[in-house]
């Protein structure tokens, strides 16, 4: 079987040797050493998969990912970073990000949220073709939400928390269960992700009459559709 293939953008020379030598006995990995040259493979190559660090010459990680995600809404996309601060793990998360992990890092864990990204890719090959979703047609596999009028793209975050929302519809799940079932974990930093995709969500679905996704305080959230 084909290995999985990694778009790898990482200036610094010490953990990008660190990091392709512990990860390419799983993964076929293709390093860049900025922002501009990782734009351009990505435009004629195909990849399953992005690592990216932020602070990059020629085009930074946070502009690089709003380039992929303009070309490719499916791609997952990891910010790997020394950025630490709140701020700058929410701006990844809205730019389209799926995941965003600082630096120091274990191999172990990065490697843990590189098979959850490729497993649930593999998943939407065998689910069903479509969910009414109010007006729209959603499309889990091709992560898209298909309107008379319009086609909505979702990151695969998004379209994993709404296929997860349509299986409990109506129900109070507690966010903990969430934050376990889409993202493994259910730590502080989760839990502000968790916030960032539903008000994505919320947007995405603000036309729709009878549907709504409400907090309920203390608990969780109560995806609710009203026939």
């Amino acid at each position: 079987m084909a290995k999985s293939k990694i778009l790898y953008a990482e200036d610094d020379e010490t953990i990008a040797f660190l990091i392709q030598d512990s990860l390419e006995n799983h993964y076929e990995i293709e390093r860049f050493s900025d922002g501009k040259s990782a734009l351009e493979a990505f435009k004629t190559k195909d990849f399953d998969i992005c690592l990216l660090d932020i602070m990059m010459p020629e085009v930074n990680g946070f502009e690089l990912a709003e380039q992929i995600r303009n070309q490719n809404t499916e791609i997952p996309i990891i910010f790997t970073s020394a950025k630490a601060l709140k701020e700058d793990r929410i701006k990844g998360l809205k730019i389209g990000a799926d995941d965003y992990l600082v630096k120091p890092f274990s191999i172990e864990e990065l490697i843990l949220k590189i098979e959850v990204f490729l497993k649930r890719s593999k998943k939407t090959e065998t689910s069903p073709q479509k969910y009414k979703v109010g007006s729209f047609d959603f499309d889990p596999k091709n992560y898209t939400l298909h309107s008379q009028n319009a086609i909505t793209s979702l990151t695969q975050r998004e379209s994993d928390l709404l296929f997860y929302f349509l299986q409990h519809k109506n129900t109070i799940l507690k966010r903990q269960d969430i934050l376990k079932a889409i993202w493994g974990d259910d730590d502080y930093f989760m839990g502000r992700s968790l916030d960032v995709f539903i008000s994505r969500l919320r947007k995405v679905l603000a036309e729709e009459n009878g549907i709504s996704i409400d907090n309920i305080h203390g608990v969780g959230f109560r995806f609710s559709e009203k026939a």
